[in-house]
């Protein structure tokens, strides 16, 4: 009987410890997808996020903030979720800015191309 304990008492034991240890190595993994999202938003946020993309960078950052909340209150899964939320709105504000840039350059082109047309027309029909 007591041997039949002593091998509950070990894999309650073991049950317990790969319980703890997946919990706590679930903090690194949010650590790092919050940093790595915080970059993100930094970068979007260089790059003209706040400009073209006011939308996503808000939210971005308003998931930074969550997942900061998440982190401080060691829910490490919700952490984990709101900074790759994050991670993507600033990626998405980064493309819309990206995008918006190529689009004042194209517009700024095509008008530096109207006004040589009309600087040729006008040169031959003196």
């Amino acid at each position: 009987m007591k041997r039949n304990s002593n091998k509950w008492f070990t894999v309650l034991c073991g049950a317990a410890a790969i319980l703890i240890a997946g919990c706590s190595t679930m903090e690194t993994p949010a650590t790092s997808s919050v940093a790595v999202s915080k970059a993100a938003v930094a970068s979007a946020s260089s790059a003209g996020g706040t400009e073209f993309a006011p939308v996503e960078m808000n939210s971005a950052r308003e998931k930074i903030a969550l997942a900061n909340k998440a982190m401080a209150d060691k829910d490490y899964t919700l952490a984990n979720d709101l900074a790759n939320q994050a991670q993507a709105d600033a990626k998405l504000a980064q493309s819309k800015a990206d995008s918006g840039k190529a689009q004042l350059a194209a517009n700024a082109l095509q008008d530096d191309i109207r006004v040589l047309r009309e600087e040729l027309a006008r040169n031959n029909n003196k």
